[in-house]
């Protein structure tokens, strides 16, 4: 709607200082909006990057590393019983926090019974590994809240800065109707140009975010004018 209106003012200048000024702040909270927009999309990308690298390291942790030291540790187990509860999963760890957290105990109680692990089977570079692949786990973690952060920081300004343009048409209009008092059709142009389409907003989920809101037009919904 903003983006119509502006195209409006080019086609219909007003010098006036109070059209002016209007004129001014719209362009520069339109500006705003592409550039929260922007903002929200990288934010967006960064999580589903993240979301994505999380659930291939997990997959990887899962039939790599702590295979092998459950295997090792049913082996194991001839020597001392209790040590092959020691490398299981919990049930119910279904969160990537969850199984980053259970995965870096294993690999710490791996440290700990290394040389009986050793003994019986334990891979070096398995152990190794599964210390760089938690750490390459937990910089996707932190990219992934990081990528939240910002598309839901964009977001509260864009609506923020969505409901300033509603505001800035509406005195805009007051301005067009003695403007144009005596020219119908520009009026109708300028109401077909201001109306605002209101669709429902998505809900918010945790990593996928919703559809940033803008001054633009949506495919379906409500119509409504803007004054």
């Amino acid at each position: 709607m903003g983006t119509r209106v502006l195209e409006f003012t080019r086609l219909h200048q007003d010098t006036s200082p109070a059209f002016v000024a209007a004129v001014a702040r719209l362009q520069e909270r339109l500006a705003r909006a592409d550039q929260l927009a922007r903002r929200f999309m990288d934010g967006r990308s960064a999580v589903h990057v993240a979301t994505a690298r999380k659930a291939e390291l997990r997959r990887r942790i899962q039939r790599t590393h702590l295979h092998h030291l459950a295997s090792v540790a049913e082996m194991a187990s001839v020597e001392e019983p209790e040590v092959a509860r020691k490398f299981v999963i919990p049930r119910g760890t279904f969160t990537y926090r969850g199984f980053q957290t259970a995965a870096s105990g294993l690999a710490a109680e791996a440290e700990s019974r290394k040389e009986l692990l050793v003994k019986h089977g334990l891979a070096e570079e398995v152990l190794s590994g599964l210390q760089v692949a938690l750490d390459q786990f937990e910089t996707a973690v932190e990219q992934g809240a990081a990528g939240r952060l910002t598309h839901v920081g964009a977001t509260a300004e864009l609506n923020t800065v969505s409901e300033e343009v509603v505001q800035i048409v509406k005195v805009m209009t007051g301005l067009i109707g003695v403007r144009f008092a005596a020219q119908p059709e520009l009026l109708v142009e300028w109401e077909s140009a201001s109306n605002v389409v209101a669709a429902p907003r998505p809900e918010e989920k945790p990593d996928t975010g919703g559809t940033p809101p803008s001054g633009g037009t949506p495919p379906t919904g409500e119509v409504r004018p803007a004054a």
